[in-house]
């Protein structure tokens, strides 16, 4: 009998060695397969038979212990290696490699199946899909504003490729920068006049002169000078517009000189105001008369440039139409400036488009006027009106004035050109990012993971997919990041986490342990053999 149970034990170890090679076999085979678990197998004794039971110590004895011979071995488990596997760059945007715990979550029949391989790709219906069954990848869908729903209900995560989106008109435009503490005023203070006057040349001649009001608006002065006599002249001028419509006169002005050719009078600068903040001196004290060729020329502010800062950005109308917006800034006084905003006539007319800026001695912003700047566009067209907030910030978040350099730029402005759909984006927490044709971005679907309590409970149904079996318990559903311990690696794939040097070990153990216990049915039989020929 008890070579028989040699026989039987031998058996045993055949087998489980057997069930060993196979597992090493299909971790082997599943070297290169994309997110592929390995697994191992780990081996119990069986029943053992009792030859003499135990027997407690008396005052007069002492115990013995039992007897027992073994039966064999088996199979203890059969358990996954959910080690993280590493990472291979494919470069393909759909490819998604897992960092941590989480599954993605499938549907195919109606069934849900869990994964670790993210080898998907985007069906003719713009399902995110299994290409080797068609399952279905799950997640969450955006609305057209781009918001997720709240919860992680999931459903079939489907992107319409040929999707447009409509014309946004611009409604609001986000303005920062700097405006020197050190400018000049922007508008023109001094008109000199230089040079000579000959006393027996031709007159009336007229001179000319470029000029700025306060908002940089840019005028011609045009004086005409007239003789009554030797040592006695006439000034007139007018301010001329940039459509050469007069918007201011003055004069005349006498202008005397000495036998000396100096000038008598007038011994004070004349003041000339106008429209728009038009406010400069006329200076002629540079002015002298003799025989001597006529060389009188004029000088604005010693010839330096208005003072003008300017800002463009791009905006949009109802009909997705881009117009240039031109934003200008202009020196007023100290810690106070103009504000202009301005299109071409060709994109329409602006209302309520200028105001003032007042700044604080820190060079942040003290007071705007009005306090929100709407400026009213009409664009030509067709397209609707539109009501444009102009957003200068605060703080030193915005418009400021300090001693750098002047700078102003939009740093922002909410509208948008009718597009479609050009690429797609996915970034670490499954967020599905498509990038339009006019540059605009927007979030299109997420996609969700599972973990679990136990996942070792899970069971492989092939095709890289596990499902939900006794003691694995409910999968807990939720976005990648901080909630799951888990991200995502777009354009890579996790590879299998199968070690081949450590396979070829347990192969040569494997086998080994088979050699043995084979030898252990071929000894039992020589030895039964030998006990069968005693009867001869």
């Amino acid at each position: 009998m008890a070579l028989i149970n040699s026989l039987f034990s031998g058996v045993s170890g055949l087998r489980n060695h057997q069930t060993m090679i196979d597992v090493i076999g299909n971790n082997i085979s599943n070297v290169n397969t994309v997110g592929f678990k390995g697994s191992r197998v780990t081996f119990s004794d069986t029943f053992h038979q009792f030859v003499r039971s135990g027997v407690n110590p008396t005052e007069n004895i002492g115990g013995t212990s039992a007897f027992q011979i073994g039966l064999g071995s088996k199979v203890n488990s059969i358990d996954r290696n959910w080690t993280q596997g590493s990472f291979e760059r494919t470069g393909i945007i759909t490819d998604l490699a897992l960092q941590g715990p989480g599954l993605f979550i499938l549907k195919a029949d109606n069934q849900i199946f869990f994964s670790r391989a993210g080898a998907f790709r985007f069906d003719s219906e713009g399902k995110l899909v299994n290409p080797q069954n068609g399952a279905v990848v799950q997640g969450k869908i955006a609305n057209a504003q781009g918001q997720l729903p709240p919860g992680n209900t999931y459903t079939d995560i489907k992107i319409d490729k040929n999707m447009r989106i409509p014309a946004l008109p611009t409604t609001q435009i986000k303005w920062a920068g700097n405006l020197s503490s050190s400018s000049p005023l922007t508008r023109s203070e001094r008109v000199y006049f230089t040079g000579n006057l000959e006393s027996d040349g031709t007159f009336p001649f007229i001179r000319t002169s470029r000029i700025y009001d306060d908002f940089g608006n840019e005028y011609t002065l045009q004086t005409t000078f007239e003789q009554n006599g030797v040592g006695d002249y006439l000034v007139s001028y007018q301010i001329l517009d940039a459509n050469g419509n007069s918007v201011t006169t003055g004069g005349p002005i006498n202008l005397t000189f000495d036998a000396n050719g100096d000038i008598l009078t007038p011994t004070n600068p004349e003041n000339v105001t106008g429209p728009n903040g038009i406010n400069f001196n006329i200076d002629f004290s540079g002015l002298r008369e003799s025989t001597a060729t006529n060389t009188v020329s004029t000088v604005v502010d010693n010839n330096r440039e208005a003072n003008v800062v300017i800002g463009a950005v791009t905006i949009f109308d109802s009909l997705g139409t881009s117009h240039t917006m031109t934003i200008k800034f202009t020196k007023l006084s100290n810690l106070n400036w103009s504000w202009t905003v301005s299109v071409p006539a060709s994109s329409g007319t602006l209302a309520n488009n200028s105001g003032t800026i007042t700044f604080n001695s820190n060079g942040t912003i003290a007071g705007i006027n009005p306090s929100i700047p709407q400026v009213q566009f009409n664009p030509t067209g067709g397209a609707d009106p539109q009501i444009i907030t102009l957003d200068f910030g605060e703080g030193f978040n915005g418009i400021t004035q300090t001693s750098v350099n002047s700078v102003v730029s939009a740093v922002e402005q909410n509208g948008t050109a009718a597009s479609t759909l050009a690429n797609l984006n996915i970034d670490k927490y499954g967020n599905i990012i498509g990038v339009f044709t006019n540059g605009y971005t927007r979030t299109l679907a997420q996609i969700l993971v599972a973990t679990f309590a136990n996942v070792d409970g899970l069971i492989s149904v092939g095709d890289n997919m596990y499902q939900v079996s006794a003691n694995a318990g409910n999968p807990v559903v939720g976005e990648l990041g901080e909630n799951t311990a888990t991200t995502l690696e777009s354009g890579a794939l996790e590879t299998s986490n199968v070690d081949l040097a450590e396979e070829f070990t347990r192969m040569i153990i494997a086998q080994r342990g088979f050699e043995a216990n084979s030898k252990i049915i071929t000894t039992s039989d020589q030895m039964l053999q030998v006990i069968t020929n005693l009867v001869r």
